[in-house]
């Protein structure tokens, strides 16, 4: 038989720690500035980027890893920001295509693509940039093939891809690929149009 005292006890609740907690205090080095969210555990780098960072740059395309319009430097390696998980890289350094300018000043590698004329409608551009970037500072390419075969997981669906690899191979300083890739151009543009430029 139960005392009074004990029947009067209200039922045992789970301990405080057993509930995880809805959000995560993350901080992360974002193009040189030091800043603190609190996300969801899904939430990706890229959701944390354009939603919680207000930085528009980086963009969403398939959402699978599969584009690369997502990519991002994170500890000086590019990613596809849609497949990682902000609290997992709790505390990297982050470069997006908004911190690649020195003030009024492009960055070498955008200035190349507005001179090579290596987007259309942009969507694009921005992964394609933070990609051959990081790439670059790899130091594993050697050649414009090298680029074209490391800048595979970066589509474009408007086809500017010659035009892409022309503005890395400009910034690379790979002269012996310039012909190569003038001629690619060339071609290009007689298949297009039918007649030669």
């Amino acid at each position: 038989m139960l005392t009074p005292d004990a029947q009067a006890a209200p039922p045992s609740t789970p301990a405080q720690s057993d509930n995880p907690p809805a959000t995560h205090a993350v901080t992360f080095e974002i193009n040189g500035e030091t800043r603190r969210f609190e996300v969801e555990a899904w939430t990706t780098l890229l959701d944390l980027l354009r939603e919680h960072a207000q930085l528009s740059g980086t963009k969403k395309g398939c959402d699978h890893g599969q584009c690369g319009a997502c990519t991002a430097l994170v500890d000086g390696q590019r990613i596809n920001t849609c497949l990682a998980l902000a609290v997992v890289y709790d505390g990297a350094s982050i470069r997006t295509i908004e911190g690649l300018a020195s003030g009024a000043t492009l960055h070498p590698l955008q200035q190349a693509f507005i001179d090579h004329d290596a987007f259309q409608c942009g969507y694009c551009t921005p992964g394609q940039i933070c990609s051959a970037l990081g790439m670059l500072e790899e130091a594993h390419v050697h050649c414009a093939n090298d680029v074209r075969e490391q800048m595979s997981g970066n589509l474009c669906r408007c086809g500017a891809y010659t035009n892409i690899v022309a503005a890395i191979v400009e910034v690379a300083g790979f002269d012996d690929d310039t012909r190569d890739i003038q001629d690619e151009q060339r071609t290009a543009s007689v298949n297009s149009s039918g007649a030669q430029p």
